[in-house]
């Protein structure tokens, strides 16, 4: 049995199923459409989602298409990679926008538009016009935008297989507040 895709064609390349033994047992779940994004995505979509979130939010970039980095506000760890992005990106190509205790409608809807859950903010998200990252992709995406070196390390780290790079990740995601601590409220 197969879930729905997510209710639009936010991602260009969805690439359907995986072989299962070629992902870590934290993807291999029975009955799950397997593709970049809802695969790594801990947060299923549901059938009774029927709202086109990339028409949704396709207002973010009617004006402004700069990719949106969405990013846990409270995170000490989060905070100093906004900080350092913001320091390497002298051109402003990436537009941020963060989430603390109470999240926006606004954020919601990306993060929607990205096939998580609206509440779901245990990952980084890149949001572009046409596609969404999330973890590790999302991280070597946004070294894509900064200035060198960063761009010619994130086409080297992408040799490196995608559910290696995001075991890592999210060994990190999941203790960052025991590693980095938080703050009360959002600093950026």
């Amino acid at each position: 049995m197969q879930l729905p895709l997510p209710p639009s064609p936010m991602a260009l390349p969805l690439s359907g199923r995986f072989p299962a033994p070629f992902l870590p047992p934290s993807m291999r779940k029975a009955g799950m459409l397997l593709h970049p994004i809802a695969s790594a995505s801990l947060s299923p979509i549901t059938k009774d989602e029927t709202i086109d979130w990339v028409e949704a939010t396709s207002d973010f970039f009617e004006k402004d298409t700069r990719p949106i980095m969405l990013f846990d506000g409270v995170c000490n760890l989060c905070n100093g990679g906004v900080r350092f992005v913001r320091a390497n990106d002298r051109n402003r190509q990436v537009f941020f926008f963060f989430f603390s205790a109470l999240q926006s409608d606004a954020g919601k809807k990306l993060l929607r538009r990205s096939g998580r859950a609206p509440d779901d903010i245990s990952s980084v998200v890149l949001v572009e016009k046409d596609r969404s990252y999330i973890k590790s992709e999302a991280v070597l995406r946004i070294m894509e935008y900064l200035e060198l070196p960063f761009p010619q390390l994130a086409f080297f780290l992408q040799f490196v297989p995608l559910f290696v790079r995001n075991i890592v990740y999210d060994n990190i995601a999941d203790n960052r507040y025991t590693l980095f601590g938080r703050s009360e409220s959002c600093e950026i």
